[in-house]
């Protein structure tokens, strides 16, 4: 025995949780229906009920989805989709104040007077329906709920200003555009949500709001319908709205509607506007808060009791006036205007034959204009799908197959997108009705997946267009107040929360410039406040690190791996730089006080290591006087010195203060002074950075390339750049130093008065072709003269006694030909010995022109490997005979032809009576001969020798152009002629009265020499 049927009205404001109430109700029943106003709602209550019931027994029916399980026992439904003459226990309509809406307020009023429950009727609304419900349902019982939480008016804010978790509405979808676009770039995104998005959109920009990913959501009053948000402030961007035929003020109970979202459950809310929008009266926002609005006195009504006879009749039906004071006849709605529209068409007003072509017509009619082109565009669809029903009973395959397939496109903006879901809302709807198409099932599923696709394609151009989501995360968090958690991937990249932030370059942190420059600030703020704790790591892994782990660069750079962490600057002293570390300051200065000590300790090992040699000359406490005073200053020419800079300190300095500085690997060349170990690569790179610190400039010579004798001299180097380097510019080109010594050890014996050639011995030297030879001999005080002669073919050596020494002559001759072939110019590395290597740098303690006493008092000189030799003026280093080799007697000494070119071993190999023989083929030769300082442009250049004091003639007499002889008078003469005798030398001083340095490593072979 069933109860007696009841009509119960549960009125009351918004939040007060009826619908929450309607649906427990439900449940208690065995089977039920509850009618919502917006799918999207009808959409959460059927998750929420399939959460509790699960899906085999709850269905969903609203115009474009349908959800009908076998046995099915609840139907969630829109109004307008409720099924009647079901037979359900329970059943309820939701928001039953839209019986007064001009739109669908019929549909509301037609289920309020005819919809019945079995055993239970609930009607959900605001309580100024209660005294026309009263008078409308009889034998209805009415309950009051009250709101859970309090309401407050809160006044004009302006957007920059809003609390978070706030609603904006706005009533149009250009509105709703720019007031989310506006929020992106002022508080990092929001959410949309309209009544024209799909469920699925909806849920997902709903979802990104719920979830905390967005504090802000703009939205239409389509917010207003039950929707339940966690929304805290509604304002409001405007107070009126277009109705579908003009725009009109909102009326206060629809303002309620709207601001009643704010607050949940016992949480308070608040209500205002924004934007263009006024304050809202006094009386009104009283009004809001106090929930007391103006009863409903009519409904909005339309004949239920069609008449189906004709097209006419069924118009006729529909315009029927309404009965009583309670009920007005609704204005012409859409579907009426889609029949007035097809009753002017021949093609389809002929097509109706009876009553039931007339049911079908108005069925075709009631499909809703989702597209809003134009009622002409819409009445014309009609007309097609109408055809097809009419003449085959179903709309074809292959046509609703191409509708389909031309929205089923994910690109496009959002403007495009939402087209396309509104167009496949149509089709969604056609296959929705029950014997339109042939395969209801395959269609459903097929316009479902299509818009699903669009939507999800919708909810992502939206997300991508209004949300910051980086921003917005990190800007919660912070608020929040938890600590964010950076990851820092092995190529530096930073990720905050997962939300890529910038890159982490050693100790400073380079922020991602792809992002909107409104929410820069806050990804910086979250970025280096998640950073902290990796600085700190950082920092303890660097100080650990060892110095492998660390380099310089040319431009004083201090790198840890890849990572730039610091750089020199000038300090109290050129070996002491001072270190200049890049950190970030929200890093911490504990931070960068262990970075830069662990940089002070790099650098300054490294230059302990490097210059070695040079700080335990600086710190021999056994030099004294003029030693130590010399020792200070190739401290401060940091290991190199110009001898012409310095010559009148070098010839202070005794044999016994020359030995004392040699320990330490100071070697006296006849132009530099210099450390050899100092000229290896990795010490000239250190010395390069130093020098440039100490000198203030601006940007840092590059040091040569390792391995090269000469380079090309570098245009616009600054003053000293050549010496740092290790080298000493001669012309176009520069030669390193030390083999400069050697090149001078070469240049001594000949005779650059009557002139000479150059050997094979100097090619391998410089590492040159015999042209580019020389230019630098021209850089450096030589005239080259360019000559042609016949190519001469060397005799014959005689054949059985000489094969020993003609293969010993040739394979000399062949290792100084791949000598001098294996370096074709300066730009490949020399085959001569670098620096430090085994090959003796020249020591030839020779002072430079500027220093070098008068003829009658000749200077007595150490040379390396060889014998002591008179002093040669550098100004004229090849002016003087051949110095004789150890243990050779000056007469015996060896005195090649001025521009030979064949050695020692094809002259001993052929007979003494042989001559060479012409081979018809031409050669090219240079004669060097000594130019001198022409115009000061080699001092100037760096690559001449120095002029001499007073600007007089070199030290040697001009002498005529012949051969080298035996010794001559110091006059220059012999046989009493003059102009053809070759230069003179001075005899050697005899071994006794030379003073010898104890030290000296051929001090000792000297004197077994003098016991023989």
């Amino acid at each position: 025995m069933h109860d007696r049927p009841s009509v119960t009205a549960v009125l009351g404001p918004t939040n007060t949780g009826k619908t929450h109430y309607a649906i427990e109700r439900m449940l208690g029943h065995r089977t039920g229906i509850i009618g919502l106003p917006l799918r999207l709602l009808a959409r959460e209550v059927y998750d929420r009920i399939v959460a509790i019931r699960g899906p085999r027994v709850v269905a969903l029916v609203t115009g474009e989805e349908r959800i009908v399980p076998p046995k099915a026992q609840y139907w969630v439904c829109t109004v307008e989709a409720m099924p009647e003459g079901t037979g359900c226990d329970f059943l309820a309509i939701d928001e039953i104040q839209l019986c007064a809406d001009p739109e669908r307020g019929h549909v509301f009023t037609d289920r309020l007077l005819r919809a019945r429950g079995l055993h239970e009727t609930l009607l959900l609304g605001s309580d100024s329906m209660r005294s026309v419900i009263a008078a409308l349902v009889p034998g209805v019982q009415f309950m009051r709920r009250e709101r859970f939480s309090e309401l407050i008016y809160a006044g004009p804010k302006k957007i920059s200003r809003m609390p978070p978790r706030s609603a904006i509405v706005a009533f149009s979808a250009e509105s709703v555009y720019a007031i989310a676009e506006l929020i992106r770039r002022q508080k990092g995104g929001c959410a949309v949500v309209m009544g024209a998005l799909s469920p699925r959109t909806r849920n997902a920009q709903v979802d990104l709001y719920q979830n905390g990913d967005v504090d802000y959501l703009v939205a239409t009053d389509a917010i207003g319908m039950g929707l339940n948000l966690d929304v805290r402030h509604v304002a409001f961007a405007g107070l009126s709205k277009f109705d579908g035929r003009r725009m009109r003020p909102l009326a206060p109970n629809e303002l309620a509607q709207i601001a009643g979202r704010a607050g949940r459950y016992t949480q308070d809310g608040s209500f205002g506007t924004t934007g263009e929008a006024p304050p809202i009266d006094d009386e009104v926002a009283s009004a809001i808060m106090d929930h007391r609005f103006s009863p409903v006195k009519k409904l909005l009504w339309r004949n239920h009791d069609l008449d189906f006879g004709s097209p006419q009749r069924l118009e006729a039906s529909l315009e029927r006036p309404a009965e009583g004071d309670l009920l007005q006849r609704t204005r012409e709605s859409d579907d009426l205007a889609a029949l007035r529209a097809l009753m002017g068409m021949p093609e389809v007003i002929d097509a109706v034959r009876d009553a039931r072509d007339v049911r079908l017509l108005w069925d075709v009619c009631r499909v809703p204009d989702f597209r809003g082109i134009s009622a002409a565009e819409h009445a014309s669809l009609l007309g097609r799908i109408f055809g097809f029903l009419r003449e085959w009973g179903r709309v074809p395959d292959d046509w609703l197959s191409r509708q389909v397939k031309r929205i089923d496109r994910t690109d496009g903006d959002i403007d495009a997108l939402g087209k396309r879901l509104a167009y496949i809302r149509t089709w969604t709807y056609v296959a929705q009705r029950s014997g339109w198409v042939d395969d209801e099932r395959r269609w459903r599923d097929e316009t479902r997946a299509v818009e699903d696709r669009l939507s999800d394609a919708l909810h992502q151009a939206l997300t991508q267009r209004f949300v910051d989501r980086r921003t917005s995360v990190l800007l919660r968090r912070l608020k929040q107040r938890e600590g964010l958690v950076a990851e820092v991937s092995e190529t530096g990249e930073v990720t905050v929360e997962g939300e890529h932030v910038g890159r982490l370059d050693g100790f400073r942190f380079s922020q991602d410039k792809s992002g909107d420059p409104d929410g820069a600030k806050t990804v910086r703020q979250a970025a280096l406040a998640a950073l902290k704790p990796e600085f700190s790591l950082r920092a303890d892994r660097l100080y650990n690190a060892p110095d492998t782990e660390f380099d310089f660069t040319e431009q004083g750079g201090l790198m840890w791996g890849s990572s730039a962490i610091g750089k020199l600057v000038k300090g109290s002293d050129a070996l002491k730089p001072r270190v200049e570390v890049f950190v970030d300051d929200e890093a911490g200065e504990g931070v960068a006080e262990k970075v830069a000590r662990r940089l002070d300790h790099f650098i300054g090992r490294k230059i302990a290591a490097l210059f070695e040699p040079l700080l335990g000359l600086s710190s021999d406490e056994a030099l004294t006087g003029l030693a130590r005073g010399f020792a200070f200053r190739m401290v401060e020419g940091m290991g190199l010195l110009e001898r012409g800079a310095v010559a009148e300190e070098v010839r202070s300095l005794d044999q016994e203060a020359r030995g004392a500085l040699r320990k330490h690997g100071l070697r006296f060349g006849q132009f530099t002074i210099f450390m050899p170990l100092l000229l290896k690569p990795a010490p000239t790179r250190l010395r390069l950075v130093l020098w440039s610190l100490w000198n203030n400039l601006q940007e840092f010579p590059e040091s040569p390339p390792p391995g090269l004798v000469t380079i090309p001299t570098p245009k616009d180097a600054p003053d000293g750049y050549a010496l740092m380097a290790g080298y000493r510019v001669a012309g176009e080109r520069s030669i390193r130093i030390d083999m400069l010594e050697r090149l001078a050890d070469q240049l001594r014996p000949m005779d650059s008065r009557g002139g000479f050639e150059a050997t094979a011995d100097m090619l391998s030297i410089t590492g040159l072709t015999l042209e580019q030879f020389a230019a630098l001999m021209d850089g450096l005080g030589y005239r080259a003269e360019k000559g042609e002669r016949e190519k001469m073919r060397a005799p014959a050596a005689p054949a059985a006694p000489a094969k020993a020494d003609e293969a010993q002559a040739e394979s000399a001759s062949d290792a100084g030909a791949s000598e001098a072939e294996a370096v074709p110019s300066a730009e490949t590395e020399a085959p001569a010995p670098l620096p430090g290597e085994a090959e003796p740098v020249s020591e030839a303690e020779t002072p430079t022109p500027s220093e070098a006493p008068a003829p009658e008092a000749p200077v007595e000189t150490t040379t390396e490997g060889a014998s002591e030799v008179e002093a040669v003026p550098s100004a004229e280093p090849a002016a003087q005979e051949p110095s004789p080799a150890e243990g050779t007697s000056e007469a015996e000494a060896p005195a090649p032809e001025t521009g030979a070119a064949e050695t020692e071993a094809d002259t001993d190999a052929a007979p003494a009576d042989a001559a060479p023989q012409p081979t018809g083929e031409t050669e090219t030769f240079y004669t060097f001969t000594w130019a001198g300082r022409r115009g000061g442009q080699q001092s100037r250049r760096g690559g001449g020798q120095a002029q001499r004091k007073g600007g007089g003639k070199p030290r040697a007499e001009a002498g005529g152009r012949g051969k080298p002889g035996g010794k001559v008078p110091r006059g220059g003469k012999k046989d009493g002629k003059s102009g053809n005798a070759p230069r003179a030398f001075e005899a050697r001083p005899p071994k006794k009265d030379k003073p010898i340095d104890p030290d000296n490593p051929f001090a000792a072979l000297a004197a077994l020499k003098d016991k023989r």
